[in-house]
């Protein structure tokens, strides 16, 4: 049974509680980093919104708890990055070997240039065209469920890829 399912008219209990932390708490943390673009804030900001909904646990309702977590998470998120200028970390994981390799100082130091490269890029695309860009290639969500999850058309989450594709493209000599 799903935790919206087992919501009741007197609000959260301790295990319905447990058991929306559990189905939700993932998705949440991803929200807000792909919206502040630090992992440690995206983690911290992401259990103030459980702490926000446990103690508004007797005013939540079934039908409306997902949307309650992600208002809270998005308002969170505005209120974090008003209070101050955020520097994007995005770390890349450059490439998945299965097998150890000795790298020449050049290719380090090319990967190296190049990852901060990449970092500078992607912190430079518009907030909304990046969180749409990060959704879909580091969590590999689809065009519907990027445009289900943040409420928009997917004629719109094209059309943001689009714009942080079209700026990657232009900033750095690479195919994304």
């Amino acid at each position: 049974m799903a935790a919206t399912e087992t919501l009741n008219r007197e609000g959260l209990d301790v295990n319905t509680f447990k058991s929306l932390f559990d189905q939700y708490y993932a998705s949440i943390r991803n929200f807000v980093y792909y919206k502040v673009g630090d992992a440690q804030v995206a983690e911290d900001l992401a259990q103030e919104v459980f702490l926000k909904v446990w103690e508004k646990r007797q005013e939540v309702k079934t039908d409306t708890v997902k949307t309650y977590l992600y208002t809270i998470a998005n308002n969170l998120s505005i209120n974090y990055l008003k209070r101050g200028t955020v520097a994007f970390n995005f770390a890349i994981n450059p490439v998945n070997r299965k097998e150890e390799t000795i790298e020449s100082p050049e290719y380090e130091m090319e990967l190296k240039e190049f990852d901060m490269q990449l970092q500078k890029a992607i912190s430079d695309i518009p907030e909304k065209s990046r969180e749409v860009f990060l959704m879909n290639r580091i969590e590999g969500l689809t065009y519907n469920e990027i445009a289900d999850r943040l409420q928009v058309s997917v004629k719109a989450v094209e059309k943001r890829m689009k714009k942080a594709l079209d700026i990657l493209r232009s900033t750095i000599a690479y195919k994304i």
